[in-house]
């Protein structure tokens, strides 16, 4: 097992499978974010948005995108944190590349993503947001150091009694966009509608589309 994660390692993006493999696509893949897929019927568009996003995150919300009249609404799906997948689960594959399985293996990391999709006259934007997070925690596992000493890491808490545990300040440290995944996801939705190949859409955010 240990060889086999040497082998991979070591060979990049050339040692990672096709679509049709269990491993995922090859990454880094460049495609557009927000991505335009042109026009077809909402409800298969969102079927497939939902159904690639629940491959590496579990859906916490979605408000999915429907014709009211003859109007069609926008879409939005939110969905849980999920800590990231590291070295010894190759099966899971929100750790995009060798360098985030080893990353998520050596800290506390979670991700969670954002999906918006904006009706426009040429189709739709899909805008793929997945942001990583590192997890704050109350000292180093192996520290030396006991947990009746006084904290500085947080002014804002009140000591009432110096001996015994202190109320800290628990939380996840963002660690901005994960590139990497977002491009794997936006690969993914293109190759199931079918645009691979395609001439990619000009990078521009249409009006009104979030930015973050």
């Amino acid at each position: 097992m240990w060889l086999s994660m040497v082998v991979l390692g070591t060979s990049g993006c050339a040692g990672l499978p096709r679509w049709n493999d269990s491993a995922g696509p090859p990454v880094p893949i460049y495609v557009d974010n927000p991505m335009l897929v042109p026009p077809r019927d909402p409800g298969q568009l969102w079927e497939t948005v939902a159904d690639v996003i629940d491959d590496y995150f579990r859906i916490e919300r979605e408000v999915p995108v429907r014709v009211v009249g003859n109007t069609i609404t926008d879409g939005r799906l939110d969905t849980f944190p999920e800590v990231a997948s590291t070295i010894l689960e190759p099966w899971r594959h929100d750790s995009a590349d060798t360098y985030e399985k080893v990353e998520a293996t050596l800290q506390s990391i979670r991700r969670r993503a954002h999906v918006q999709v904006t009706p426009v006259r040429e189709g739709y934007w899909i805008d793929v947001a997945v942001f990583k997070e590192l997890e704050e925690v109350v000292r180093p596992a192996h520290a030396s150091a006991g947990a009746a000493t006084f904290r500085y890491d947080d002014s804002l808490t009140r000591v009432v009694s110096p001996i015994g545990e202190q109320d800290v300040s628990k939380g996840w440290i963002s660690m901005g966009r994960d590139r990497v995944l977002e491009q794997r996801i936006l690969a993914q939705l293109q190759e199931r509608f079918g645009l691979v190949g395609a001439v990619a859409a000009a990078p521009v955010c249409p009006p009104g589309m979030a930015t973050y």
